[in-house]
């Protein structure tokens, strides 16, 4: 029987290491690839071609919901799985406003993910018991975070630039991790202070936790 290829991305190593353990006891379960960041999740995901990705919302560089967006905007077929300590409305909606299709928190047990990753490979959703309501109208459908923000006219390279500022990056630096030049992460920089109308590194970081972008407890 063809096994399901899983990814784990997040950036805490020992949560990591348990997870592919307890995965991996499954004989239909095969992790092929672990990321520490977003990004490196997007190369594995493009590498490996996983069935499911088990995706961290708060991750250094590239967050998950970023980085959610951009698999499925290449590979719409992989099912994303957010698992996460955050139960706040703007990550849960975030989630799964960029296409994931389930989202549990890291106190659950490990029979819970199970169910979740059966549940999605069906083609259903899943929502942790806890936040269900958070993401559900009246009528129990899902419902799109409807809220208009000045974030939402922040470009994709934008707001990776944003979640660099915020978490500490400076010029040169911000430069080599997008692979792009100096002048063109300046030009990112400004235009992104433009729109959001905020000039100063602790105003842009207080905009990109309250946003979700990024988090205090990285």
């Amino acid at each position: 029987m063809k096994k399901i290829k899983i990814i784990l991305a997040d950036d805490h190593s020992i949560l990591q290491e348990g997870l592919c353990i307890s995965l991996e006891r499954e004989k239909s379960f095969e992790v092929v690839a672990m990321a520490d960041s977003g990004y490196k999740a997007i190369e594995l995901a493009t590498f490996y071609q996983p069935d499911v990705i088990i995706m961290d919302v708060s991750m250094p560089e590239l967050n998950g919901m970023e980085a959610t967006k951009q698999i499925l905007a290449k590979h719409p077929e992989i099912k994303i799985i957010a698992l996460s300590m955050h139960m706040e409305k703007i990550y849960v909606t975030g989630m799964m406003n960029a296409g994931a299709s389930g989202y549990i928190l890291k106190i659950c047990s490990f029979k819970e993910l199970l169910k979740c990753i059966q549940i999605v490979l069906s083609g259903k959703i899943f929502l942790y018991h806890e936040i269900r309501h958070l993401v559900k109208g009246n009528d129990g459908n899902l419902f799109k975070n409807k809220r208009v923000s000045a974030f939402s006219l922040l470009s994709r390279r934008e707001r990776e630039v944003l979640q660099l500022i915020a978490e500490g990056h400076k010029r040169k630096e911000i430069a080599k991790k997008l692979k792009i030049s100096i002048k063109t992460a300046d030009i990112h920089r400004t235009h992104l202070k433009a729109k959001l109308n905020i000039h100063s590194v602790p105003e842009l970081t207080k905009f990109a936790i309250i946003e979700g972008v990024t988090s205090s407890l990285i």
